[in-house]
């Protein structure tokens, strides 16, 4: 298969390179990945300046842009044709639950299923500090064409797992409700301006059967089908026709 990886994390990244190394053998491999660390920054986009590319190698790309600009300007413009999949990651840190809200490696499979490419999104979370992708890599090498079935347009698979040596298992989840007690800390700084830095602090999760949180923390491999596309909350239907006043 041809497979376009991307991240979040920037280009050479561990859990990047990880992902070259166990899939080159058996696959035609794209790298299209940011020049710079992108962690949080969603599905942004470039829209008001150029990308600088730079080809470092045989089917390798930096990119100036975001995640998701890497997915579409790898598909759109680097590759000959569009690729079996897109896999982003694998990052340096969960994204589980809410996490997908704000994850730049989510965004850029989500950018590939509104395309109809199946998108898949891996992350690992590490206790320890050894961030050992090796486990989790193979996971994706042994089952990718299983995973690229659990696609569709406009759903992408988000996966999600420990750094352990091992795993229990796989189970199939949805995401968690993540309950974030972040902050932040102002300066008034002596130029005269106010500036914020965020504090990252727990974030929360219930621990139920099905979800991917407690997936991970029992030591099993999270694998979530997520909708690309908002979803209407619903609950409209019975509101009056003169609820809203027109001017």
């Amino acid at each position: 298969m041809t497979v376009l990886l991307t991240n979040d994390d920037g280009f050479g990244a561990a859990g990047l390179e990880t992902l070259i190394e166990i899939l080159s053998p058996d696959h035609t491999v794209y790298v299209v990945a940011p020049d710079k660390d992108c962690s949080g920054v969603s599905h942004g986009f470039t829209m008001t300046q150029p990308l600088r590319i730079k080809k470092t190698g045989e089917r390798m790309f930096k990119c100036s842009g975001l995640p998701a600009d890497c997915t579409d300007v790898g598909t759109k413009r680097l590759m000959d044709k569009l690729p079996d999949a897109v896999i982003s990651g694998i990052n340096r840190g969960g994204n589980i639950g809410t996490d997908i809200l704000y994850s730049g490696t989510a965004a850029a499979a989500r950018q590939a299923s509104l395309h109809g490419i199946p998108g898949i999104a891996v992350s690992l979370e590490s206790k320890t500090g050894d961030w050992n992708y090796g486990p989790l890599a193979a996971f994706v090498r042994d089952n990718l064409a299983n995973l690229i079935s659990l696609c569709a347009e406009d759903v992408f698979v988000n996966i999600n797992a420990r750094d352990l040596p091992s795993y229990k298992g796989w189970r199939m989840t949805v995401p968690a409700k993540r309950d974030y007690r972040d902050s932040a800390e102002l300066w008034d700084a002596p130029d005269g301006h106010l500036y914020s830095f965020f504090k990252g602090g727990t974030a929360l999760a219930p621990l139920k059967a099905d979800n991917d949180y407690t997936a991970v923390q029992e030591g099993f491999i999270s694998v979530s089908r997520v909708f690309a596309q908002p979803c209407s909350a619903g609950g409209f239907f019975d509101i009056p026709d003169d609820f809203f006043k027109m001017p």
